[in-house]
């Protein structure tokens, strides 16, 4: 095996590598703490795998991770960065409940696809705000959607403390600011006794098409090169600008529907506690670890959802069995994250590394053509 292949096999194993790092420097944090780390971390696997419904939890957990990862692989294969996931989920939701409160006497199948395809253009005009900006404009993507973020979260807040807020919270006087209980013909099916729903179904599928459009059509093609190259792009024709706000209308669309999705497959109703992670969970910017954890292909994403799911909910009973403070799982979270994405900024060190050797490898070659000639 040449060195040039047994540095493109090691550059697979980099963001393994970072994760099992991470876990080992929280173990060290937990060890300080006076508990014993091998104790800690069975019970996060026995959280997360334990039994039959602690694995749907975690596959529940990692549907709307999926739904963001593939969106962020899709923007950026483009070359741009949609961290806008939080407010994407939270306006796709949104639209989903609206139209589930508006027609609630809908056959149960047609409501369900009605209610999806607008969680699914619902995020996909929110990306398309951040991504018409950055191509006609030249406005920050990484600004624009993070400001999005807000926006989205003031207007969920404002709807559900006012025009969608439960009539029986302001009947009882209680205002706890939450829409009233869909309804359960919109539910989707789930596979009893678990809570695992249609949805991990579904994400799995866009996966699959995510994979085929980027990697086996024309404008996936295009997409791709415009974020390897963006001015050899523009020298062959291709109209950048167009495509550049496509990846983001795709991208939001995808997380719009994981949040349409989480609504009528998980909560049932929309609620806030004043900010996006009492919705969302945080999955919006944990989608993103789970694209870079996948190295950035839909189909890679699947199983790094898989595992970042398994480290949410096993580290709920984790901190329940050996009682650490909350803080410490989101400071383990934190290290994951930071050793992910670091790791992916080695990952492009090595490939860079491996394209000059080929381009040696290449010119050594020709070179030696033309003096046997």
């Amino acid at each position: 095996m040449k060195y040039r292949d047994i540095r493109e096999i090691s550059m697979n194993f980099i963001p393994i590598a970072a994760f099992l790092l991470a876990l080992l420097i929280g173990a060290i944090m937990i060890a300080f703490l006076g508990v014993n780390p091998l104790v800690a971390y069975h019970a996060l696997l026995n959280g997360a795998f334990g039994s039959i419904n602690a694995l749907a939890d975690t596959v529940v957990k990692a549907t709307p991770l999926l739904f963001v990862g593939l969106g962020i692989c899709i923007a950026f294969r483009a070359g741009v960065l949609n961290i806008g996931g939080e407010g994407q989920l939270v306006v796709g939701a949104l639209s989903a409940t609206i139209i589930c409160l508006v027609f609630p006497n809908l056959t149960g199948w047609i409501l369900i696809l009605i209610a999806l395809f607008f969680g699914f253009l619902g995020g996909a005009i929110w990306a398309g705000i951040a991504g018409f900006l950055k191509a006609y404009f030249n406005v920050n993507e990484i600004l624009s959607t993070i400001m999005l973020n807000y926006i989205a979260v003031y207007g969920m807040n404002y709807l559900l403390r006012g025009p969608i807020m439960d009539p029986l919270q302001v009947k009882l006087g209680s205002f706890i600011p939450q829409t009233a209980r869909l309804s359960q013909a919109v539910d989707l099916p789930r596979f009893i006794p678990t809570r695992l729903h249609l949805g991990t179904i579904i994400a799995i599928f866009f996966a699959i098409l995510v994979y085929i459009f980027l990697w086996r059509t024309t404008i996936g093609f295009r997409i791709r090169m415009i974020g390897q190259n963006i001015q050899a792009s523009r020298a062959s024709g291709i109209n950048v600008q167009k495509y550049m706000v496509l990846a983001f209308f795709l991208s939001g669309a995808l997380v719009g529907l994981g949040g349409a999705i989480e609504v009528i497959g998980v909560h049932h109703r929309m609620f806030t506690d004043g900010s996006a992670t009492g919705f969302t969970g945080s999955a919006g910017f944990n989608g993103i670890v789970a694209a870079l954890f996948g190295q950035l292909h839909p189909i890679g994403t699947i199983p790094a959802s898989l595992l970042l799911g398994a480290l949410l909910t096993g580290a709920n009973k984790m901190q329940r069995v050996v009682q650490v403070p909350s803080a410490l799982i989101g400071a383990l979270n934190g290290l994951i994250v930071i050793f992910v994405v670091g790791s992916e900024y080695l990952r492009r060190r090595q490939t860079r590394r491996v394209e000059r050797i080929m381009k040696v490898e290449h010119n050594s070659k020709n070179k030696n053509k033309k003096e046997d000639k």
